[in-house]
């Protein structure tokens, strides 16, 4: 399909999902779009970003504006970015190489995931001027892994180090559960008939392999199977970074450092304090527990609480440029995709990302003109009616005895 075409029958994210949804087998579709419990925080993020309200102004003449804007010194064609995902290909096989390369033509940010299918070195080769790398805790003798992680990202020449917090623990996501997905991921007989109704993924497979944690390699034994590789990570990494241990990954790391997953605005602040160049307001996307307020709602106070001494993102729940409008106008630098990118693949396959990009910064552009907003920076000046967010000195509830 050419540009015409492919505007006209997936003119925004949810249209991508409603083909991934028919295009992809089940499970793959099932993690794609899956989250915790009953996918109560999934959502809770689309209903919050749909209540935000925006007040336009009128009286001047408006061209399309220009969407670029820059982060942490460097341009960007967007604030839009590319959110870290654990093991894509598992939604759609060779999607790194897929995302990376969508990313560097557009020219938005893309975070490579720890757990994917490609090395550090490799995305680097691919998007050289856009790639970020997502970092888990590895806390064992010493942070040894971790910190060699930090060394080679420097050496890929990685502009931006993303610490995750927001996984302390693993938790259930029942929808992979029920549609046989286990870990690490394998073609069970189950898995593999389910495969064989989607032939775009079995082509995508053949093509890229069964997805392993390509960057892990090194710290394992020579030739570890999918089995071996999943145990190693499952008993080398876990728990969030303490306060000392961000401290130390501060002082070896000297480009920008990002926490991701902050939804408290005290761990702002004291994320600031420590040098720490960006936080990035998440709730996973909704894929670790239900419970958790929408990012959108804890981004205004997060925002007031870092007082411009860091750059605030944000992420999960964001499908269109509309979205990415809404969190600037409510102190965000940029806003992250994650879900509507594995949409994106499993609708499209490779032609997806760039598809998506392209759609969401056309939509942000019609956006920025019928608020009357001629660039990304004027969105700060623009009235917000935000019902949901969380109040700037709301006091604890206390628990009930």
């Amino acid at each position: 399909m050419n540009r015409a075409e492919l505007r006209r029958r997936f003119p925004t994210a949810h249209d991508l999902r409603a083909r991934a949804r028919h295009r992809l087998p089940n499970f793959a579709f099932e993690y794609a779009d899956g989250g915790a419990g009953s996918d109560g925080n999934i959502a809770r993020n689309w209903t919050a970003l749909d209540a935000v309200e925006l007040m336009p102004r009128y009286g001047r003449v408006v061209e399309p504006p220009p969407t670029g804007t820059a982060l942490f010194g460097r341009p960007i064609s967007a604030p839009l970015g590319i959110a870290p995902i654990g093991s894509p290909g598992t939604a759609f096989p060779g999607a790194e190489i897929c995302l990376a390369t969508a990313a560097q033509k557009a020219g938005v940010p893309y975070v490579l995931g720890l757990l994917s299918g490609i090395t550090i070195e490799r995305a680097a080769e691919l998007a050289p001027d856009v790639l970020w790398l997502q970092l888990y805790r590895f806390p064992g003798d010493g942070h040894r892994i971790g910190l060699d992680f930090v060394d080679r990202a420097a050496a890929a020449g990685v502009h931006v180090l993303v610490l995750t917090m927001d996984t302390p623990i693993r938790t259930t996501r029942p929808r992979e559960v029920r549609s046989g997905i286990a870990t690490p991921f394998r073609l069970s007989m189950r898995l593999r008939l389910d495969a064989l109704s989607s032939p775009s993924w079995m082509r995508a497979m053949s093509r890229n392999g069964i997805p392993r944690f390509a960057s892990m390699a090194p710290y394992m034994k020579p030739g570890a199977g999918l089995v071996e590789a999943a145990e190693f990570v499952r008993r080398e990494s876990g728990g969030a970074f303490t306060w000392d241990e961000i401290a130390l990954y501060r002082e070896r790391w000297k480009k920008p450092l990002v926490l991701k997953g902050i939804l408290h605005p005290e761990d702002a602040a004291r994320a600031a304090a420590l040098g720490v160049d960006g936080v990035l307001v998440s709730n996973h996307g909704g894929r670790q527990i239900e419970a958790l307020p929408s990012s959108i709602d804890a981004l205004p106070e997060i925002a007031r609480a870092v007082g411009g001494r860091t750059t605030v993102l944000m992420d999960s729940g964001v499908r269109s440029g509309v979205d990415v409008a809404r969190a600037v106008a409510l102190g965000a630098d940029a806003a992250f995709a994650g879900k509507a990118f594995l949409w994106s693949l499993g609708a499209l396959g490779a032609a997806g990302p760039g598809h998506l990009i392209d759609i969401m910064a056309e939509d942000l552009a019609a956006t920025l003109g019928q608020l009357g907003c001629p660039a990304v920076a004027d969105l700060r000046s623009v009235r917000v009616r935000h019902r949901g967010a969380w109040p700037p000195a709301d006091p604890e509830i206390p628990h009930p005895r």
